[in-house]
């Protein structure tokens, strides 16, 4: 028997989301992960990934950002992002919301969580573990934000990020910021730099317009997805 899916429908935001959640085989319970998508929103993916993470054994829900709708026009993803970006409470409220979800999924543990996001959905996660949330690993990729001074000694696991060398949306100072908070927290953090990579190098090509600087590096897309699942496997494994 194979993994099993379904939507999830739940309220975060003043916006009725909707995720997509899905099982591994078998009845027992699972660790159990967060999937952030991008700033345009859920798509197909996301989905992809949480049914890949079902498939090693996890149990794991591809959130929603924008009440179920994609947003493949720039300027008006921007238009939503860019403030939900800057409102920490916000960005904790629909991670909450869907680890809430998480939570009361019966094949989940809820004591075996982790969050793994990308960009918009990468910055929730670490929101998510500045907020104190007891998470065994968040995993970024895009997502090298910062927090409110001093919120990051509230992190209580493992910190990975990954990040495209020549991404403009996450540029060197960025960076900087990022290590430099989490070093001062005492966080155990990590930092991929993928040497060429645009920003959202891991996302397949799409037929729309996108922002500038933003590209597919399918060789690195690769390894990140190894490197986000050998943080899974360390710190959250299936097994014991």
């Amino acid at each position: 028997m194979g993994i099993t899916t379904r939507e999830v429908r739940y309220t975060a935001d003043g916006l009725t989301m909707v995720g997509h959640l899905a099982l591994p085989a078998g009845v027992d319970r699972r660790p159990a992960v967060l999937v952030g998508p991008e700033g345009t929103g859920l798509s197909d993916v996301e989905r992809r990934r949480a049914d890949a993470l079902a498939g090693l054994g996890y149990v794991a829900l591809a959130f929603d950002l924008h009440g179920g709708r994609y947003l493949a026009d720039p300027d008006e993803m921007l238009a939503r992002c860019l403030p939900l970006l800057a409102d920490p409470d916000r960005m904790r409220d629909i991670g909450h919301a869907a680890l809430a979800v998480l939570r009361a999924e019966p094949r989940s543990d809820p004591d075996r969580i982790a969050a793994i996001g990308y960009g918009t959905g990468g910055a929730i996660g670490l929101e998510l573990g500045r907020d104190g949330v007891d998470l065994r690993a968040i995993g970024t990729v895009n997502a090298v934000t910062t927090g409110r001074p001093g919120e990051a000694a509230r992190i209580r696991c493992p910190v990975w990020a990954g990040v495209g060398s020549d991404d403009p949306i996450m540029p060197p100072a960025q960076r900087e910021a990022f290590t430099a908070e989490m070093q001062a927290a005492g966080v155990d953090w990590r930092l991929v730099v993928y040497g060429g990579a645009l920003h959202a190098f891991h996302h397949p090509a799409v037929d729309h317009a996108t922002l500038p600087g933003v590209g597919h590096h399918p060789r690195h897309a690769q390894r990140a997805w190894r490197d986000v699942v050998d943080l899974l496997t360390e710190c959250v494994p299936v097994a014991g």
